[in-house]
């Protein structure tokens, strides 16, 4: 007998409070339990949903306890060399963890099974090529301006050097099981395994006598990131592989490589949008001020996995409709993802609202410092929310590079305005710069959608009209 959220909802609950629910459930179930593209979309949603949650709790538990073991400054230095080799390690993949999923859909709806098997095995190899390239460039780089680093950085960017190409095998591997709707194979190794493998190492390493210092933590990120991705990349090869006949595999590279650019730089803008404001804090202002930007900008994780979550379950569906041609279908399943990213983060923001000071006090002496930020920060992210995933779906139908184009002036507009006020009012300058930047962003990708498919897609203006195109 198949599991009924209704159903359960009638056994377990009192009739008045199961009548009055019974309305939601019944589209929970037909979510869960469709078998079409959107009960597939539907489905990696929700088990996206669910891992952002206890990742955003065990995110927020091994951050605080990493910031109680080193101290504000050393925490500072581990978060700034961490989440720059986060950032290169996607960038490194040159666009094709997201090209994955665009490709592999449409050669399945096409039976283009010698180019499915070939793109399933040159993404790999490349990704784990360009990304060993970025490694030896970024160690050479580091090494030759090292007279003009901080010192205590040098050091701890040449150990996060190290997981670089595996940071980039893990994106890449993501991307095939997304385009598989393997939710639970996409999002767990990254978002669940390796946070608290990292935990676990820096632990013993502590235990063994080593300091409490950002390259004791940078070493345990490193061996968590090795044997995460080993071990994602062994399980996802293993069901890819069984799901596709043995046989010849046709490599079109120059192809991929001509479609993956411009997503790449629609990936490399959104990237360095997401965490331009902590690379920009960490070169104007101590590590003391990176760790308590960063700490107040894991909270506002809570809201932004919301969307993150959406945006893993939708894209392989945008593809799959898109090849579909059917515009009507796609116009109104993409205005129902944005009913998806909105309401639930509004909830968030709210709650995080509510619990946001107490939370920053966890970290550590002075942390709550972050709080009056969250409220300019959750702006931005509301904004962004309200337009659903919008970048998403332009790249999903062959618009990445109008898309590329409105990151690359987010960005500007970010950077810019980084500079611009970081120096003049620290902290504040670098909070409303970031909300400034992604209420620009949601306009000009909700106008965008508009301009190039005929999709109203904004939550201010829910319902869905088709363009003419001639």
């Amino acid at each position: 007998m198949r599991f009924s959220a209704a159903t359960t909802a009638d056994r377990l609950l009192p009739h008045g409070m199961a009548e009055r629910i019974r309305p939601l459930l019944h589209k929970v179930d037909a979510i869960a339990f469709a078998g079409d593209t959107r009960g597939d979309a539907g489905r990696m949603s929700l088990i996206a949903f669910a891992i952002r949650i206890v990742s955003a709790f065990i995110a927020l538990v091994s951050q605080v306890l990493m910031a109680r073991w080193m101290g504000s400054f050393e925490y500072g230095i581990f978060v700034l060399v961490w989440v720059t080799m986060v950032i290169v390690g996607n960038l490194s993949c040159l666009g094709f963890h997201t090209s994955v999923i665009r490709f592999i859909p449409e050669y399945r709806e096409k039976g283009a099974f010698d180019e499915l098997r070939g793109i399933m095995l040159a993404s790999r190899l490349f990704v784990l090529i360009a990304s060993s390239v970025f490694a030896l460039i970024g160690a050479a780089i580091v090494w030759l301006l090292a007279p003009e680093l901080e010192n205590y950085y040098v050091i701890p960017f040449l150990i996060g050097i190290v997981c670089l190409p595996m940071i980039a095998l893990s994106d890449v591997v993501q991307g095939i099981s997304r385009a598989n709707a393997w939710a639970i194979s996409a999002l767990s190794p990254t978002y669940l395994v390796r946070p608290v493998l990292i935990l676990a190492f820096m632990g013993a390493g502590l235990l063994l006598g080593y300091p409490p210092t950002a390259r004791t933590a940078l070493i345990a990120a490193v061996i968590a990131t090795y044997t995460t991705t080993i071990w994602q990349l062994v399980t996802v090869t293993a069901r890819a592989d069984a799901k596709v006949e043995a046989g010849p595999k046709k490599i079109l590279l120059r192809e991929w490589i001509l479609v993956s650019l411009p997503i790449f730089l629609v990936e490399s803008f959104f990237f360095l949008l997401t965490n331009a404001d902590v690379l920009m804090v960490g070169v104007y202002l101590t590590p003391h001020d990176v760790a308590i930007y960063y700490a107040t900008v894991k909270i506002l994780a809570l809201v932004h996995f919301v969307y993150f979550a959406v945006k893993a379950g939708v894209a392989q569906s945008y593809a799959q409709i898109t090849h579909g041609g059917e515009i009507a279908k796609l116009a109104a399943f993409a205005r129902e993802t944005v009913a998806w990213t909105f309401w639930p983060s509004l909830a968030m923001a709210l709650f995080v609202l509510a619990i946001g000071k107490p939370v920053l006090a966890l970290f550590g002496p002075g942390f709550e410092e972050g709080y009056p930020f969250l409220f300019l920060l959750i702006i931005g992210v509301v904004a962004r929310a309200s337009v659903g995933p919008a970048e998403s779906l332009l790249t999903m139908s062959g618009n990445q590079n109008v898309c590329a184009a409105v990151y690359a002036m987010t960005l500007a507009i970010n950077i810019g305005l980084n500079v611009l006020l970081i120096p003049q009012i620290g902290l504040w300058g670098a909070a409303a710069a970031t909300s400034l930047a992604m209420v620009f962003e949601a306009a000009a990708l909700s106008f965008t959608v508009w301009r190039k498919l005929g999709i109203v897609m904004t939550i201010l203006a829910p319902r869905t009209t088709i363009a003419e195109k001639h």
